[in-house]
């Protein structure tokens, strides 16, 4: 199977949508170690199949098959639905091919690029959760570090115009994979998850508000401000417009179990402009983040040859 190069690994984009649209302009924008060798999908008169074709990108509408056909495409990022990845999961592991799933499925391990994922690169499948979660796990995480998380909930406001109908069918996936991924990853012994699609025209940045519930009000606040922004950095080496709106808040509250601590963080999410409108930072954060995991993961494959 000649899948890579001295220099890079073939991939696939599965999906010529909204994000798979996107996701293809990062990669054609920084390939790093991926050569993007085809973009499938369902609807043979896709903008997005025709978009790929004028920059000179494989396009086909077979869909998974097209892939399935290709024995040198090693990387395959799936910007389907959850409905679909169930069998993309197993069509594409049964062929040896690394899937990276943009959709809420979780057929594989919650990965966050700058928290967890160099314990997963071994894996053939791992789950980017939801855009909530990529924005905001991070930040629940950076807490948890320096002091236990008791609960964590999230509630991400996206305008209404970027949420396409594969957000809006799989809403209620959102929510509970969001809140698994504050507990999994974040290290929140509880968390909830909140979307609001907000109609406002011109339409909203992408805007997250965490709260952290910590168990004293005898807390290190400006350890907990260090990490967060350490943290903050940390995305923004893939996500440039991952911004705090302001500093961390702390509120001493008084509750049936005792004195505690809430930890009030407000972010903001301008996407990059790529393909879609940088309102849509939702957007922008999933296909970032995959283009950061195809990206590391192509590293690995190219130091295993």
């Amino acid at each position: 199977m000649n899948a890579t190069t001295n220099h890079t690994v073939k991939v696939a984009i599965l999906g010529s949508g909204n994000i798979g649209s996107d996701l293809m302009f990062k990669i054609l924008r920084d390939p790093g170690h991926m050569e993007l060798a085809l973009l499938a999908g369902i609807e043979p008169q896709s903008e997005g199949l025709a978009r790929a074709r004028d920059l000179g990108i494989n396009a086909s509408h077979a869909g998974i098959q097209a892939i399935l056909d290709d024995p040198n495409i090693r990387i395959v990022f799936d910007a389907t639905s959850a409905y679909a990845h169930v069998r993309h999961a197993k069509l594409l592991k049964e062929t040896g091919r690394i899937a990276i799933d943009l959709t809420p499925a979780a057929r594989g391990p919650y990965v966050i690029p700058p928290v967890n994922l160099g314990a997963h690169l071994a894996e053939t499948n791992v789950n980017l959760i939801t855009c909530g979660g990529q924005a905001t796990i991070p930040l629940v995480y950076a807490v948890s570090r320096v002091t236990p998380v008791p609960y964590a909930e999230m509630v991400s406001t996206i305008a209404s115009l970027s949420a396409g109908p594969g957000t809006r069918q799989n809403i209620d996936e959102f929510t509970f994979t969001t809140a698994r991924g504050l507990e999994v990853i974040g290290g929140a012994q509880q968390g909830k998850a909140i979307i609001i699609l907000n109609p406002a025209d011109p339409p909203i940045m992408m805007r997250n508000t965490i709260y952290a519930l910590l168990d004293s009000e005898e807390v290190d606040e400006q350890a907990i401000v260090d990490s967060i922004e350490e943290m903050v950095v940390s995305v923004q080496a893939y996500v440039p417009g991952y911004r705090l709106k302001n500093p961390p808040v702390f509120e001493k509250r008084a509750t049936p179990e005792g004195k505690r601590t809430l930890v009030a963080i407000l972010l903001e999410v301008t996407g990059a402009g790529d393909y879609l409108p940088p309102y849509a930072g939702n957007l922008d954060i999933m296909t970032a983040s995959a283009r950061q995991v195809g990206e590391l993961f192509a590293c690995q494959l190219l130091e295993q040859r």
